[in-house]
């Protein structure tokens, strides 16, 4: 990891900043929710910013309209609130429609998991993965850091299609240099050893947790390979597939409710078919919410996803 912790939400808003200064057919819509950086979109581009106030129902709702009529919008709010608020709006006009009718909108959403860690379950984003994935014809992102969160600011809209974007409300450092446009295009980015026996996939802020086990496994020498999942909708699974064939164990790490049809429902279903030689696990949050308020890393912690605990599961997995 490198360089000064950033927030992924101001690299993201800066990016879009900068398109919309030079693409005239981006409309920026946000839920009653601000920024610094979005108070310069705000005053830069006033009659392509619209504030719905708290009505994340009417931004979908209006985001579909504008994307209808030929703009490409983005719809920005909490990230529980722009997923699960109006999930029956993003259901029907968003995926349904999508699907036989162009558009280009991107919804994102500020708080993944437990990003919020003092606000408690309502506030927290455990489910959206695996809502926004059940959904047909909706894109699933879910960067790391600030340097993939602004890539994805300038592709996105790049392509004819309807999008979540789930960004981190705390700042983080890069987990190493940007993104390749190879990264982006197959959906992950790789750290470690090449040819491991094992490996750790993980998306978010827990490709950070993933990078500090990896660290601590190395350091007692046991090489481990780290994915970080950017994309959870349509990665390249013959690529992955391919930089995974050597492992004999492999750890999955999400900020989620494991087996609810999150990152490890994707891979369980889409992946370990194709490397039936490999011993799999998958590390995430027990299906029950917790009304705990503390630092995030002790909440993880409690339900077992502390670095030692992690590392020692992957040895265990390795042994077994």
């Amino acid at each position: 990891m490198s360089g000064p912790k950033t927030r992924m939400r101001d690299s993201f808003l800066q990016a879009m900043k900068e398109r919309m200064a030079a693409e005239k057919d981006i409309f920026f819509l946000t839920a009653d929710f601000g920024s610094p950086v979005l108070d310069g979109v705000r005053k830069d581009f006033p009659d392509r910013f619209l504030n719905m106030g708290i009505s994340e129902q009417n931004t979908v709702n209006v985001a579909t309209g504008l994307a209808l009529e030929g703009f490409r919008v983005v719809a920005y709010a909490i990230a529980p609130f722009i997923t699960m608020r109006c999930l029956e709006q993003i259901r029907i006009n968003l995926a349904i429609l999508s699907q036989v009718r162009p558009m280009n909108v991107t919804l994102v959403g500020v708080g993944a998991g437990y990003s919020y860690e003092v606000s408690g379950p309502t506030h927290q984003a455990l489910e959206d993965i695996a809502l926004m994935r059940a959904l047909p014809n909706m894109g699933v992102w879910s960067p790391a850091d600030a340097a993939t969160a602004a890539e994805m600011a300038r592709q996105a809209l790049g392509e004819t299609g309807v999008r979540y974007l789930r960004l981190d409300s705390h700042p983080l450092p890069n987990l190493g240099d940007a993104p390749m446009a190879e990264d982006m295009k197959r959906g992950f980015r790789l750290g470690g050893s090449r040819g491991s026996a094992a490996a750790i996939v993980s998306t978010g802020y827990m490709s950070h947790l993933a990078a500090g086990v990896r660290d601590e496994l190395e350091a007692g020498g046991i090489p481990v390979r780290t994915v970080d999942l950017m994309n959870l909708s349509s990665p390249d699974l013959a690529a992955l597939e391919a930089e995974l064939a050597p492992c004999c164990a492999i750890l999955t790490m999400e900020e989620g409710f494991i087996g609810r049809g999150g990152m490890d429902g994707l891979l369980a279903m889409h992946l370990a078919p194709r490397l039936p030689k490999a011993k799999w696990a998958h590390a995430g949050l027990a299906p029950h919410y917790h009304f705990d308020i503390g630092p995030r890393d002790d909440l993880l912690a409690a339900q077992g996803l502390s670095r030692p605990a992690l590392a020692r599961r992957v040895i265990d997995l390795i042994n077994a």
